[in-house]
């Protein structure tokens, strides 16, 4: 049984999204502070020393403290082997290996493009910035190459790592969900039918609702 997982974020980050989806895999329980908390007092030294230099996601088991969304998922499937989804980081080492290839594919060719591609889609109007088009354009271009190379694989597999749903998939939700939640982002998802396929089971799961209802319960402020 797990105890004392705390983690510090706002669930409308990506990085806490992915966090939080890997936490209701496991069956974990855990407690959620909100950085808002601290927004008065900011130079609280337990807030200060557990902070991300990037403001995003901190998480914390006991005296260890983790401030990398996908190390934080990776420790808690090696921490947890036998909570909630057993086979979320693969039952073997060749599984594992699969899935590995596919988060570093995830965090070096599919993170850059989608994570410009949620500002400027998702969050930009809601600031009234003036898009820029040759940027988006340039985002899309190089989203789409991945997105068919994924094609390609969902075309033989369930999911990105075989058929079992795997953190190689999960890593993905918290931006494509930004991206396809504009009808322009979403083209880029519908327009490949077997990566169609593959977002539609992976962001109907229960533990990604979960959080998307924590995501619309507290919506994330743009500061």
């Amino acid at each position: 049984m797990a105890a004392g997982l705390q983690v510090f974020g706002q669930p409308a980050s990506t990085d806490v999204a992915r966090v939080l989806t890997c936490l209701f895999e496991k069956d974990l329980e855990f407690e959620l502070v909100r950085i808002d908390t601290f927004k008065k007092e900011h130079k609280l030294p337990e807030f200060i020393k557990l902070r991300d230099p990037t403001g995003q996601v901190t998480f914390k088991h006991g005296d260890k403290t983790h401030v990398d969304s996908r190390a934080i998922c990776r420790y808690l499937c090696t921490q947890f082997p036998e909570d909630g989804n057993r086979a979320i980081y693969g039952t073997g080492s060749l599984e594992r290996a699969s899935i590995e290839q596919w988060l570093q594919a995830e965090a070096q060719s599919f993170d850059g493009p989608s994570s410009q591609l949620v500002f400027h889609l998702a969050f930009a109007p809601q600031l009234n910035l003036t898009p820029d088009e040759a940027h988006i354009a340039e985002n899309e271009r190089k989203l789409q190459q991945m997105l068919s190379v994924y094609d390609e694989i969902l075309a033989k597999n369930q999911y990105l790592a075989g058929d079992e749903f795997t953190l190689a998939d999960l890593s993905h939700l918290p931006s494509s969900h930004y991206i396809t939640s504009t009808q322009r982002g979403r083209k880029l998802f519908t327009s490949k039918k077997h990566v169609a396929r593959w977002y539609d089971a992976i962001s109907s799961r229960p533990s990604w609702q979960q959080v998307v209802k924590m995501q619309s319960e507290h919506p994330g402020t743009f500061e």
